[in-house]
């Protein structure tokens, strides 16, 4: 084996090693098949070939014997007109073409072993493909089967490779969507409170702390200012009730001091008098 014959052994070694890890082995099975078939047709041209070739030994083999028999009438023919010497040279030509046949008979019957044999090779071989192609079919029906089975248990399972990159989207959706609902939450939050109204404001946290002292300070003046008011009020009602006090015991002593009985209650005094007096002082509306 030369060099260019090992590198070529190589590189259809290495070659179908990459295939075998590559292609599926339906696609094997039919590349197989289809180089089966083409030695199966190498085989068929061969033998078309050599029955060419046996075809045209047998079409000369008749010439030649039309030649014996064209020379035997010569050799018959010179002998009827005494003429011996062409009579001989036509039976030493009719030797030569009877030799010719013999040579052509051997090569012909050769042929026709070889041709036998080919057509015995090329019966055997078109079986053994036959066979082979049932057997390719049925590997590939259960090739396929068992690829659906496998397909259809990885998506049960997950473990397939598209499963898993369904798996990883459905993971980094989950992620973002918790992130989206955490921002949404917070957002919420700062909103409620009130962190982005302090943003929005150009206020810094001292100015917000005067301007809240400041309003407690209102609301506290304010406060005061109502207290007094209900304080001035009170006073009044009170210095309304007294001044009323006053009137009442006035002329009560003056109507006593006119019946010539004093306001302590002596000797002469009406009854009913001092009943509707202590009645009217102790009436609250006056």
């Amino acid at each position: 084996m030369g060099i260019l014959s090992r590198a070529s052994y190589v590189v259809r070694s290495r070659l179908n090693s990459i295939l075998n890890s590559a292609e599926d082995p339906g696609e094997q099975l039919d590349y197989s098949y289809e180089q089966l078939r083409d030695q199966l047709q190498d085989v068929k041209g061969g033998i078309a070939d050599l029955t060419t070739q046996k075809k045209r030994l047998e079409i000369q083999k008749r010439r030649l014997e039309e030649n014996v028999e064209k020379h035997n009438e010569q050799a018959r023919e010179a002998v009827r007109q005494d003429r011996e010497d062409l009579a001989r040279q036509a039976l030493e030509k009719k030797k030569q073409k009877m030799t010719q046949i013999e040579d052509l008979e051997g090569q012909i019957a050769d042929l026709q072993n070889t041709q036998d044999q080919l057509v015995e090779k090329k019966n055997t071989l078109q079986g053994r493909i036959e066979e082979f192609r049932t057997q390719k079919e049925t590997m590939k029906a259960r090739y396929e089967a068992a690829e659906a089975s496998t397909r259809v248990s990885e998506a049960m399972t997950g473990a397939g490779d598209e499963m898993e990159d369904v798996g990883r989207s459905i993971e980094r959706a989950n992620e973002r969507t918790e992130d989206m609902e955490a921002r949404a939450a917070a957002m919420d939050e700062l909103e409620e409170s009130g962190a982005f109204e302090d943003a929005l404001s150009d206020q810094d946290n001292i100015d917000r702390e005067l301007e809240s002292l400041s309003t407690d300070s209102e609301v506290d003046a304010e406060l005061e200012t109502l207290q007094a008011e209900m304080g001035e009020g009170t006073t009044t009602d009170d210095s309304t009730s007294e001044s009323t006090d006053e009137s009442t015991e006035t002329e009560t002593n003056e109507a006593s001091a006119a019946d010539g009985v004093d306001g302590s209650g002596s000797e002469g005094s009406d009854p009913e008098v001092e009943a509707e007096l202590e009645e009217l002082q102790n009436d609250p509306d006056n």
